[in-house]
């Protein structure tokens, strides 16, 4: 399984059209072959902070998705807006619960 965490930094005043773009752009990731998980967290939305989770079946099913038509309009339509982006990928080999308490 392939993990990405991305964290962006958008123009805050720019946060509820990225957050739109995002609720469009994530509709279409969730349908994909191999997207196991993809969601967002709004960090801090008076400083533009967000954070990006996504699970990947695999690295292929996570490159097909970054070549998909509605990553490129998405990166189209935010292009200005984002100020940072940051991403990791990380291969799991094993996933256990959380026990908490």
């Amino acid at each position: 399984m392939i993990v990405v965490i991305g964290r962006a930094e958008v123009d805050p005043a720019a946060m509820a059209t990225i957050r739109s773009l995002m609720d469009t752009v994530m509709a279409a990731t969730r349908d994909e072959d191999g997207c196991i998980s993809y969601s967002l967290a709004v960090e801090n939305e008076a400083a533009g902070i967000m954070t990006i989770a996504e699970r990947w079946r695999d690295l292929g099913a996570l490159q097909a998705h970054l070549a998909t038509p509605h990553v490129a309009a998405f990166n189209a339509a935010a292009q200005g807006l984002i100020r940072s982006l940051t991403a990791t990928r990380s291969e799991v080999t094993g996933e256990a619960d959380v026990t908490v308490g």
